[in-house]
């Protein structure tokens, strides 16, 4: 019964983080400036706004998620989030997609599932150390410090990615942090949670994933920050699910060859699937056919 919540609350959270991402991306590539002008300005758009009241809701998705299930459960169904965009797109936006966008897209949900039935995540009850928690947190804070760098120059592409990148790992790390505070408030309560570093390191975490979310959705193409943090985020959630918290995987040649097969074609998928889409997010006219030479 938990993991079919977790299932349940995961997919919540992916239907949430694609209305989301696809609001802010519409808001934040239309504003002017950068920094604080950037911020304020998006403040006054309705549009930002109720991408705020999607990431709050997929917040509450995704704590009831990793309350349900592991790290390594949870973060892999995030990948979702695509199949959730492209029906978005084609819903709201009323884009005349490819149907390879739509093979692709089955393409990734379908190898998503058989990632996670071959390695059937679980959780542990073995409790996580300070000086774990210390060595995650050094190690991640290292790849953002280079996703960040590597975002300072070159093209727009190369500065959403190293933005892109940051944001995953940091999503991943957030995603530990949720599952530890939630684990504190069913324990102790409010009170409990309040006085516990965990609440305060997840503020922490998720404000600098925000400011670099929002960087790489303004500095360059959603088809190189979306497909990057959507298979960086699951692939470094399920490095601290078995660093941090001692999730449980199958295990055996046979188990691992198909696990990265079947990754492999969530990657592939993923990226085409966001090749095939338009980088903006306005109708889309179907293309007649070009007159002969």
């Amino acid at each position: 019964m938990s993991t079919s919540l977790a299932v349940l609350f995961a997919l919540v959270t992916a239907l949430a983080n694609a209305i989301g991402l696809i609001a802010q991306h519409r808001a934040s590539t239309t504003a002017p400036g950068r920094g604080w002008a950037l911020v304020t300005h998006l403040a006054r758009q309705p549009l930002w706004l109720l991408g705020w009241v999607a990431m709050a809701g997929s917040l509450v998705g995704q704590a009831l998620a990793l309350h349900f299930g592991s790290l390594s459960l949870v973060q892999p169904l995030l990948v979702a989030e695509l199949v959730f965009a492209l029906l978005l797109r084609r819903l709201f936006f009323a884009q005349h997609l490819p149907v390879r966008a739509w093979i692709m897209a089955g393409a990734t949900a379908t190898a998503l599932a058989a990632f996670l039935i071959d390695l059937a995540p679980h959780a542990s009850t073995v409790a996580t150390s300070p000086g774990q928690w210390t060595r995650a947190v050094v190690l991640v804070a290292i790849g953002v410090g280079v996703g960040v760098g590597a975002s300072r120059r070159g093209s727009p592409r190369r500065r959403a990615g190293g933005l892109a990148i940051a944001t995953a790992l940091l999503w991943a790390l957030e995603a530990a942090f949720i599952r530890q505070a939630t684990g504190v408030l069913v324990a102790a309560g409010v009170g409990g949670l309040l006085s516990s570093w965990s609440l305060y390191a997840l503020i922490v975490c998720g404000g600098a994933g925000l400011v670099c979310e929002q960087s790489a959705l303004h500095v360059g193409p959603l088809t190189v920050s979306q497909p990057l943090i959507v298979i960086v985020d699951p692939l470094a959630s399920v490095a601290l699910g078995l660093g941090l918290e001692h999730d449980h995987l199958r295990s055996g040649p046979a188990v691992l060859a198909v696990a990265v097969v079947a990754f492999a074609i969530v990657a592939a998928g993923v990226t085409g699937l966001t090749r095939a889409v338009p980088d903006h997010l306005g109708p889309v006219e179907r293309l007649a056919p070009e007159p002969p030479v």
